[in-house]
């Protein structure tokens, strides 16, 4: 095993990924979803759509380092960098693989309905928060998911720093 795989095995064990991973996966996913659309309505659009949702849920439950596309950066395209300037947590492109499969099991059950242009403008929104992480680097996802955790602890925090209010009766 390379001394840069090792650091890479090391870091997915600690949760930590490279960062150029999910632009990879975004940029497939995106010729993907983009293939939905130029085939849909129809079996080739409910087809490759399937496809999708089952590469998302593997990214949703078993982690993004575990699916197909994360195996295919590790063995041809991280062998070929130079190692990333930083490591990124995998919580957020976890929570963003639940989101994508969100939107394409809307868009299946759209399709499979006949409610065509529901699978359309799911499979849309979900092409353009992919091409938004595969061409810019920003994974919608992971700022929703930052977001909610932000929030999460603000209110917690507020419900802490709030001591409960004792009224006492000031009758004389």
């Amino acid at each position: 095993m390379s001394p840069l795989s090792q650091v890479g095995a090391s870091a997915a064990t600690r949760g930590q990924i490279d960062p150029r991973a999910p632009q990879l996966a975004a940029g497939l996913t995106s010729l993907v979803l983009a293939a939905v659309l130029l085939t849909a309505p129809g079996p080739w659009a409910v087809a490759l759509l399937g496809i999708q949702a089952v590469l998302f849920g593997i990214g949703a439950t078993l982690g993004v380092t575990r699916t197909p596309h994360a195996w295919l950066f590790r063995r041809l395209v991280r062998p070929r960098l130079r190692a990333p300037h930083h490591l990124e947590d995998a919580t957020p492109p976890q929570f963003a693989q639940a989101v994508g499969l969100g939107f394409a099991v809307v868009g299946l059950i759209g399709f499979i309905a006949g409610a065509d242009i529901v699978g359309l403008v799911a499979t849309g929104l979900a092409l353009v928060a992919a091409l938004l992480n595969a061409v810019f680097g920003f994974c919608l996802g992971c700022e929703i998911y930052l977001l909610a955790v932000r929030a999460r602890t603000r209110t917690r925090s507020a419900v802490g720093l709030t001591p409960p209010v004792h009224r006492t009766s000031t009758t004389t």
